[in-house]
């Protein structure tokens, strides 16, 4: 039997063994968690008891050992279940920057706890309300103090915060003007919140779907040294590394949605019937269903090639970019052509149309505007003149 034969076979087992598990939390479980604006508490403990957000943990500290190629293979999973991967998926691609940058001390200390389930490490922050994308000009700045950093500042779109201990924070520690470079004198810090108190405090922003993000204000903020990740003022870099990992595995959510809504479409085109015939048999209905499944089958292809590239260790940040533009546009080509076979029934909450709908516009915007996407690809892939 060869490898990639083995291998197949693996990721068979594994998309069984997350379906298995998904089954227990069915369309009405998660249509009754998104009209509370609720967490997914009793799902996202399932999937942690289970392994399944270990997954990237190595098996020296409890976790699965395992890369973002199969880590990819769990969020489709959930998603193409009906639920929703971004619950819990920070805890998959926060731990890239800590795997490749963090300290052993910092491994030691936080891993077997994470692998456990009795420690969550689900909140990025980075993006500030002043700064948008322009990650440099962030203003959040961790100044020298004895035994470490004293921080101030301001961060916005924070996820999954108010269900996070561990909070992975981007701050400047050198000001722009005093580096060579924009990229340069930012550092990468891993912050306990159960320690912070009071200086470090929330406030939900309510959004139009059921996405628990924040705003967060810093104010006074001691860290020891030993909250720094990898080497004062290369944090940028570092965060990187995350990144890719990020835009990498919510690829693998778009294209969840996208089997989601091509399953659920043709499914219904072909059992509603009008003016005597299935609406399936129509080409006007079919062939959008059609097209939206074979984008999502070709953006799957640059998802797994992202995927592997990244595990094996090679330079991915332009196929990341990719895989991100390309799912995300796949997912949302599959939803609009849902919308259009469900008609009205698509805006009724019990067909769960509208829910994903919603849920899967999020990713042409996040983490990063596709506009963005097609400015790096244009400047650092194609040699372009630089467009920002």
């Amino acid at each position: 039997m060869s490898s990639g034969t083995r291998r197949d076979e693996a990721t068979a087992d594994l998309r069984e063994a997350v379906a298995q598990l998904c089954a227990h939390f069915d369309n009405p479980y998660w249509r009754e968690v998104d009209s509370k604006r609720a967490y997914p508490e009793d799902f996202v403990k399932a999937l942690t008891d289970a392994g399944w957000l270990s997954i990237l943990i190595p098996e020296e500290y409890g976790g699965g050992g395992l890369g973002l190629t199969e880590a990819s293979v769990v969020l489709e999973e959930i998603n193409f279940s009906g639920g929703n991967g971004a619950a819990c998926h920070a805890q998959m691609y926060t731990m890239a920057a800590l795997l490749r940058h963090g300290s052993d001390e910092q491994k030691h200390a936080y891993l077997p706890d994470i692998a456990a389930g009795t420690l969550r490490m689900q909140a990025f922050g980075i993006t500030e309300p002043d700064a948008g994308s322009d990650t440099t000009r962030i203003r959040t700045f961790a100044a020298r103090t004895d035994g470490g950093w004293v921080v101030n500042g301001q961060k916005i779109w924070t996820s999954r915060m108010q269900h996070s201990d561990l909070l992975l924070l981007l701050a400047r520690t050198t000001p722009v003007d005093e580096v060579a470079k924009p990229v340069d004198g930012l550092s990468l810090f891993l912050v306990d919140l159960r320690k912070a108190g009071d200086a470090v405090t929330a406030r939900p922003i309510e959004t139009m779907i059921n996405h628990e993000t924040n705003e967060v204000f810093i104010n006074d903020l001691f860290l020891p040294e030993s909250a720094l990740v990898g080497v004062q003022g290369n944090g940028l870099r570092q965060v990187f590394d995350g990144m890719n990992a990020e835009r990498i595995l919510l690829s693998a959510e778009c294209i969840g949605d996208g089997r989601w809504f091509c399953d659920r479409a043709s499914s219904y085109a072909s059992t509603r019937s009008v003016f005597g015939r299935p609406i399936g048999a129509n080409q006007g209905v079919q062939f959008p269903i059609a097209r939206a499944y074979a984008a999502v089958t070709a953006a799957s292809l640059v998802q797994r090639d992202a995927a592997r590239r990244f595990d094996s260790g090679e330079p991915c940040g332009a196929e990341a970019n990719m895989s991100k533009l390309l799912c995300s546009e796949a997912s949302w080509q599959a939803a609009d052509a849902a919308m259009d076979t469900f008609g009205g029934y698509a805006f009724a909450t019990e067909y769960d149309v509208e829910r994903k709908f919603r849920e899967t516009r999020l990713y042409k915007n996040a983490p990063i505007n596709n506009n963005l996407v097609l400015a790096f690809l244009g400047q650092h892939v194609l040699g372009m003149p630089k467009s920002y």
